[in-house]
């Protein structure tokens, strides 16, 4: 008797399908229970035995870039921290950023606050966030740094609350991204998207241990930083976060998850400006990991719950449309409760909203995954970048460019030479002194 090879291939290729289906929902209770036990710990539990005194300083870093209707809010509650001794170190790429003067009045404002404005970049790399953090970064006077996103609105005991996270065996203290609370339709898609598929990722990730960083908002070590080489080895990267996170685990620290999540604010809640942003976050995935190539668009709902009713149609004898739509309707019940949960509370918009929201992103999804896979650069302030497998960028020159962008990576080149000269000095140094 002949086999079917035709049949065995099938039912192999959807019993697969319906495993992958099971290992969704299971990244989705993961999330659930990591999310209820770990977010909104109280702070006051974590340091009931710790007092102001025994609180390190922290240096807190806000590269700057331009400003929207929601800048002097967002900065604003970066001077009224309850925390005992931190700095404000502000960056702007030159002098004639409008934030210089947002940055000023508060300062004016806060004369008991401990702030700082540097202006003028250094060109490290293509990553224009690290340069212009350079500066700020080698100047700051704590070994406990904050780098916080120009968006990013932060809550009174933010910092408490992250410093109580940073034990002996961390290095990096991560805030999930979130969004606070905004008026209009693209403001609830951004809030969905990040109390979802955002925050399923995120919380399953660190649950497992996996590194899921998100720059927006973090607490590191400089001295384990510096060990990497500081910032500035970093600006040949766009998705710096994921290899900051990278060489601090080398290194044998540990990477944890803030209890409180990071609020972004920003006064830009344009829908299309939004998209470009998850198509380059796609593109930026795929090429540090390739397997996301295939794996994570069979992670959407939509596909994957297209892929799953197929297979359950052909092993269990199930109809493909009732098991798609119960595949959704629970899909959107575990992500409302999930929200509700990176929330705290109730959501600040109505039901029918969140509904309209969560089907226009699943829906949207697969699209946004496709752009990532059809562009051949990414775009990030303005500015394009060719992407390498790996995650190295550089820079499009616009017309007029070449010869500037020329001489920027001669220059850096030059400085990498010029640092290795020196350590071989010191290292030839430190020899002589041995001997003698």
């Amino acid at each position: 008797m002949s086999l079917d090879y035709t049949v065995i291939g099938a039912t192999v290729l959807s019993s697969v399908v319906l495993l992958g289906w099971l290992f969704c929902w299971m990244m989705h209770a993961v999330s659930i229970c990591f999310g209820l036990r770990h977010l909104y710990k109280s702070v006051a539990t974590k340091q009931d035995d710790i007092g102001d005194e025994a609180l390190p300083g922290v240096s807190i870093i806000k590269p700057l870039t331009g400003v929207d209707r929601n800048l002097k809010e967002n900065l604003d509650t970066f001077f009224n921290q309850d925390y005992p001794e931190y700095e404000l170190l502000f960056s702007v790429p030159n002098d004639n950023d409008p934030a210089i003067l947002v940055v000023k009045s508060l300062i004016e404002s806060y004369p008991k606050v401990d702030a700082k404005l540097f202006i003028g970049t250094r060109d490290v790399g293509s990553n224009g966030k690290i340069n212009n953090m350079v500066r700020p970064y080698e100047a700051a006077k704590f070994n406990n740094i904050v780098i916080s996103d120009t968006g990013i609105k932060t809550t009174p005991t933010t910092l408490r609350e992250m410093v109580s996270c940073l034990k002996p065996d961390v290095g990096l203290v991560l805030q999930m991204p979130y969004c606070a609370s905004r008026k209009g339709f693209g403001a609830v898609y951004q809030q969905v998207y990040f109390g979802t598929m955002q925050a399923r990722n995120c919380l399953s990730a660190n649950a497992c241990n996996i590194n899921c960083s998100t720059g927006m908002s973090c607490l590191l070590r400089r001295e384990v930083l510096d060990k990497a080489g500081g910032l500035a080895p970093f600006g040949k990267y766009l998705a710096e976060d994921h290899f900051i996170a990278e060489a601090i685990r080398k290194q044998g620290h540990k990477v944890v998850l803030s209890s409180l999540p990071a609020l972004q604010n920003s006064g830009n809640c344009n829908i299309s400006d939004f998209h470009k942003r998850l198509v380059r976050w796609a593109k930026l995935r795929m090429t540090l990991l390739p397997t996301l190539i295939v794996l994570e668009p069979l992670g959407e709902s939509v596909i994957q719950g297209a892929a799953a009713s197929l297979a359950a149609g052909y092993l269990l004898d199930m109809s493909p449309l009732a098991f798609f739509i119960g595949h959704l309707l629970t899909w959107f019940l575990i992500d409302y409760f999930l929200i509700r949960i990176v929330q705290n509370g109730p959501l600040p918009f109505s039901k029918f909203e969140f509904l309209a929201a969560w089907l226009f992103r699943e829906f949207t999804a697969p699209y946004i995954l496709l752009q990532g896979h059809m562009t051949h650069h990414v775009v990030w302030r303005n500015r394009k970048y060719r992407v390498k497998w790996g995650g190295e960028v550089e820079r499009i020159p616009e017309p007029g460019e070449e010869k500037l962008l020329q001489q920027q990576q001669k220059a850096r080149e030059g400085d990498d030479v010029t640092l290795l000269a020196d350590k071989r000095v010191v290292q030839a140094l430190q020899t002589v002194a041995v001997t003698s």
